[in-house]
């Protein structure tokens, strides 16, 4: 929680005590209004996750177990896509949207421009995600576009509820009290704005035949997570962690520089997944180059965010958000620069098409992006409902989650690492099907720890929950 990162005296009933004031003071200031629609986004963002990672279990269990619920619409071609969209669509983007509609007004000094577009929003991407998700179980699909399995119509739902965050926090910021906008307003604003950009190259068809589509491909899916998750999600820690540490960010220009650098390298390296392809060979020497480049603006983002957190090694065991805080922006640092290293031929040529690449999605979305949502989640909602979720059950939702990536993660690492080894020996495939085998089962493991920790998630979300309409009401009527 926000105010326990400023704790001073050892003794315990004090030190809650003076949370319960700083928080009825906090929340008392908040408008009860915002607080409900952004719980909403994030209830509705808890509840897909659950969705989400449920099936992703299911599709782990398959690799060892494959007539694991042999029915179609639980087959392991719909699973997965429904498994990447509901986490990627249903989940992570609706916490990143729910916690900026706090973030950008308060970082601008001013209230929301109207909760009512943030309401309609709301509703258009949680149809989006519903019919999607029903469409890929029955087979409905984009066909072989990863991460774009949505079919057009649905596309439509996605681009208009982005663009109606557009016209709320631009007309937001535009009504500033403060002469600059704030560097987290950078990234989030601009995160929308391109990812507007991003849907529509994504689904217009006439360019994508042949090879345009695969180089598409791997600008789409390459530019969801650069362009839209990693801006929106470094734009939010920029706000949340000066705020939760009650200190200033370390260097304003490290992130003035990591954003404009961003826009600079991320915007071409998508490439770089298809190395030895019939792509033109210039073309992934550039995505390789560029994907060199990404180390400016990635540390300096997570040198940024660790030198603002130097010094508090102390407070990190007395705080909810700060420990999700620390993987996230460690995990940054260190699946980004893991990235760069698969984008080199040499690397390719083990580690491509294996496993290995699973594992580092897995490394940035959850141990990055996830754990920096978690951390402002935790840190932000005790101020604005009064409320704190159960100490004890968020630490068992911290280490399952990063036990769980921990295991996931190093199973498939090292399961990919033998796999591309194998193949690059001309082994039989089938020997390389036989050696991941105990690897897969590895996955399966992590993963479960994993969602027994979002169950804990959504545990704790409802502990957190803001009061009712009615009760808001009468606490104001006796206030008054």
């Amino acid at each position: 929680m926000a105010r326990q990162t400023v704790r001073r005296a050892p003794e315990a009933d004090l030190y809650k005590q003076s949370v319960a004031r700083l928080i009825t003071e906090t929340s008392a200031r908040e408008d009860p209004v915002l607080t409900r629609i952004l719980f909403q986004y994030l209830g509705w963002a808890a509840f897909w996750l659950v969705v989400g990672t449920l099936a992703g279990g299911i599709v782990a269990l398959k690799f060892r177990f494959p007539d694991f619920l042999d029915l179609p619409f639980l087959s392991f071609g719909r699973l997965r896509a429904i498994h990447t969209n509901t986490v990627f669509w249903g989940w992570t983007s609706l916490a990143m949207m729910g916690l900026a509609l706090y973030a950008v007004p308060r970082a601008s000094k001013t209230e929301l421009y109207s909760v009512k577009l943030a309401k309609i929003a709301l509703w258009l991407w949680n149809v989006m995600v519903l019919m999607g998700t029903l469409a890929l179980a029955s087979g409905i699909n984009n066909g072989n576009q990863e991460y774009r399995e949505y079919v057009w119509p649905l596309a439509l739902l996605f681009a208009a509820s982005l663009l109606l965050h557009v016209i709320n926090f631009y007309n937001t910021i535009a009504r500033r009290k403060m002469k600059e906008i704030y560097i987290s307003n950078w990234y989030i604003l601009s995160a929308f704005l391109w990812t507007l950009v991003l849907a529509t190259i994504a689904y217009l068809p006439w360019y994508q035949r042949g090879l345009g589509q695969t180089i598409i491909q791997g600008y789409y899916m390459h530019q969801g997570v650069g362009m839209w998750f990693t801006p929106t999600v470094v734009g939010l820690t920029y706000y949340f962690l000066p705020l939760f540490l009650n200190r200033p960010i370390y260097s304003y220009a490290l992130g003035v520089l990591g954003f404009w650098t961003q826009l600079v390298f991320y915007t071409i390296i998508g490439t770089h997944h298809f190395i030895f392809s019939p792509i033109p060979w210039l073309l992934q020497t550039i995505a390789i180059v560029f994907s060199v480049g990404m180390m400016v603006p990635v540390w300096a983002g997570t040198g940024n965010f660790l030198l603002t957190m130097k010094g508090i090694g102390g407070l990190i065991r007395r705080s909810y958000s700060l420990p999700f805080i620390l993987v996230g922006v460690i995990s940054y640092g260190l699946a980004s620069t893991q990235g760069t290293l698969e984008a080199f031929r040499t690397a390719n040529l083990t580690w491509h098409f294996t496993n290995f690449t699973v594992g580092h999605a897995h490394f940035t979305m959850y141990g990055f992006v996830a754990f920096l949502i978690w951390g402002g989640i935790y840190g932000l909602l005790p101020r604005l409902t009064g409320k704190e979720p159960p100490v004890k059950a968020v630490g068992v939702h911290f280490w399952m989650s990063t036990v769980g990536m921990a295991i996931y993660v190093a199973s498939l690492s090292v399961g990919g690492t033998l796999q591309g080894l194998l193949w690059s020996a001309q082994k039989p495939f089938l020997e390389s099907v036989v050696a991941m085998a105990p690897h897969w089962l590895w996955r399966a493991v992590g993963g479960m720890l994993m969602i027994l920790g979002h169950l804990v998630f959504a545990y704790n979300l409802y502990h957190m929950r803001p009061a009712a309409r009615s009760t808001v009401e009468a606490r104001s009527g006796r206030e008054q």
